[in-house]
C-alpha cells in the first residue's frame, strides 16, 4: 500500500472495529453466541476495503467527520455476505481469511442468524448516524439497493445458476457487477453523499468504483489459479473445482492480466479531475491490481 493508503486504512480500521464493537455489544446476554459468532464474522480478518472506499471518496471531495457510521454498516453487510456465501447450501467453504468459517466454528444455524443479525445491524448504524435526515434516507436506500435483490443477492443467484454453464465476458461481468461490484460502487456513493458530492464528482467516483470493482475480482480469479490457500487464507481453486467461470477460465491468464492492467488504467483515468485528496483512492486502484491475497 502506498503511504496516504496506509496512513487512511490505520485511522479506519480503528474507527470502524470500534463502531462494529460498540454496536454489536448490545447483543450480549441471552442468546450469547449470536453475538459470538457475529463478533467472529466481523472481526475474522479482512481487508476493509469497503470501509476504506467510504472514507477515500468522502475525502477526495472534501473533509468529512462521523465516515464510522456508513462505513461500519458497509462491512456488517459485506461480513454478513460472506457467512451466507460460505454456507453449505452455497460455495461449500470451510476457510475464510485463514480461518474456519463461521458455520465451521460456530454451526450452520449460528452462521445464517448471524448473516442475519448483521444484514438489519447494517441499517440500524446507518439510521443512527449524525448526519441529515435526507443524507440517512440516501445512505439508506444506497446500501439497500446494493445488497438486495437489484444488487449483490442478484449477484450471488446468477452466480449459482452459472455453474457448470459457459458465460460470455458481458454475462460474466453482469454477474460480478452485482454481486462484487455493487457493494464497491455503494461505498463510494455513501462517502459522496456524507461529503456532499457535486453530481459530477458523484459520477466520477461511481465510475471509478465500477472499475476497481470489476479489477477486484478479475484479480481474484487471477490469484486463484496462480497463489495458494496459504497465502489467500481461503480454498485455493474453489472456483475451478466448482467449475464456476471466471475471467481466466474465459480469456486465459494473460488475457486476465491484460484486463486488469486494463480496468486499473481506467480507474486512474477517471480520477484526473480530482486533486491530492483523491490519492488514497489511487492508491487503492494499485493495490486492487498489485494484491497477492
Amino acid at each position: 500500500m502506498g503511504p496516504a493508503l496506509q496512513a487512511l486504512r490505520d485511522h479506519v480500521i480503528a474507527a470502524v472495529d470500534a463502531r462494529l464493537a460498540d454496536a454489536i455489544r448490545d447483543f450480549t446476554g441471552p442468546g450469547g453466541q449470536l453475538a459470538e459468532a457475529m463478533a467472529y464474522s466481523l472481526t475474522n480478518g479482512g481487508k476493509r476495503i469497503r470501509p476504506l472506499l467510504v472514507y477515500a471518496a468522502a475525502n477526495a471531495i472534501a473533509p468529512c467527520q462521523h465516515l464510522d457510521w456508513p462505513a461500519a454498516a458497509v462491512e456488517a453487510i459485506h461480513a454478513y455476505s460472506l457467512v451466507h456465501d460460505d454456507l453449505p447450501a452455497m460455495d461449500d467453504d470451510d476457510l475464510r481469511r485463514g480461518k474456519p468459517t463461521t458455520h465451521i466454528a460456530f454451526d450452520e444455524a449460528s452462521a445464517i442468524l448471524a448473516g442475519d443479525g448483521l444484514q438489519t445491524l447494517a441499517f440500524e448504524l446507518l439510521a443512527q448516524a449524525p448526519f441529515s435526515a435526507e443524507q440517512r434516507l440516501a445512505f439508506v436506500r444506497t446500501l439497500a439497493e446494493a445488497s438486495g435483490a437489484r444488487g449483490m443477492v442478484l449477484g450471488q443467484a446468477i452466480d449459482l445458476e452459472a455453474v457448470n454453464r459457459q458465460l460470455t465476458l458481458t454475462q460474466l461481468e453482469r454477474m460480478h457487477r452485482h454481486k462484487t461490484g455493487a457493494l464497491i460502487r455503494a461505498a463510494v456513493e455513501l462517502g459522496a453523499t456524507a461529503a456532499g458530492a457535486t453530481d459530477a464528482q458523484r459520477q466520477a467516483l461511481v465510475h471509478y468504483a465500477e472499475t476497481i470493482g470489476l479489477a477486484f475480482q478479475v484479480q481474484d480469479d487471477i490469484l486463484d489459479v496462480t497463489s495458494d490457500t496459504a497465502t489467500l487464507g481461503k480454498t485455493q481453486g474453489a472456483d475451478q473445482a466448482l467449475n464456476k467461470p471466471t475471467y481466466v477460465s474465459l480469456l486465459g491468464l494473460s488475457g486476465a492480466q491484460a484486463r486488469v492492467a486494463a480496468l486499473h488504467r481506467d480507474a486512474l483515468d477517471t480520477l484526473q479531475p480530482f486533486d491530492q485528496g483523491a490519492d488514497p483512492l489511487r492508491e487503492l486502484a494499485d493495490y486492487i491490481v498489485q494484491r497477492r491475497h
